[in-house]
């Protein structure tokens, strides 16, 4: 199923597949996204969703097929240029993968750091994200002394601080109340309406209908079942 709309690409997709062991992930998918979309990808526990956030963040490797994120081909890109693709996403994980033994603004400002920011941008910058994602007064706390909403608020601060083009977010919402997922979500919309591209993948499609605008990429058993606009 091809998807190409017509316009400049940011993500594009030429019949990936990936394979763990004889187990097929992903199955022949091609896909184009342009800048600024709000995307969904739904689908049942095992569809495949998880892997496409991860092979488009380069935490896994293709089997078969190509990908191209902003221009640059991920098969042919050196493991030097690597870390510098890497700053362009921001990614939001569902079980956090905060540093139980930092605090706040440290995990937060790890992303700063080590992209070799100086101290009193990172400060700044950081006190900044943490104002927009309501955690300011929580700044000196321990991650583990915090609420799940809170946590995953932590994650989308940390997501954003680099100001990255594209953010990746893998079941941000599944394991928190209706009111934190709610917020966390319209975190989330306010990144896109600054110009960010969103990915999320979800299981729970009624969280779509938080948003006017954006489409929803079904997978079952790896493959591209259904791609739709979201409508409210």
């Amino acid at each position: 199923m091809s998807t190409n709309r017509g316009k400049a690409n940011i993500i594009r997709l030429f019949n990936v597949t990936k394979r763990y062991g004889g187990k097929l992930a992903l199955n022949n998918i091609t896909l184009d996204i342009e800048p600024g979309e709000f995307i969904f990808i739904s689908g049942p526990s095992g569809a495949g969703k998880s892997t496409l956030l991860k092979i488009l963040y380069l935490a896994e490797r293709v089997s078969e097929g190509q990908i191209v994120i902003d221009g640059i081909n991920l098969a042919r890109i050196s493991s030097q240029r690597l870390p510098f693709l890497r700053r362009r996403f921001g990614m939001v994980f569902q079980d956090f993968k905060l540093i139980p033994n930092r605090t706040v603004f440290e995990n937060v400002a790890l992303v700063l750091k080590v992209a070799g920011k100086n101290p009193s941008y990172i400060k700044k910058k950081v006190m900044h994200v943490l104002r927009v994602t309501g955690m300011e007064k929580k700044a000196n706390h321990l991650p583990p002394t915090l609420s799940g909403g809170e946590q995953q608020r932590v994650a989308v601060a940390r997501a954003v601080v680099g100001e990255p083009s594209i953010i990746l977010a893998d079941e941000p919402t599944g394991s928190l109340d209706s009111e934190s997922a709610r917020r966390v979500l319209n975190l989330l919309l306010g990144y896109h309406q600054n110009g960010a591209t969103i990915l999320i993948a979800s299981h729970n499609i009624a969280q779509m209908d938080c948003f006017s605008r954006g489409r929803n990429i079904s997978l079952e058993d790896g493959k591209l079942k259904r791609i739709s606009t979201i409508l409210c």
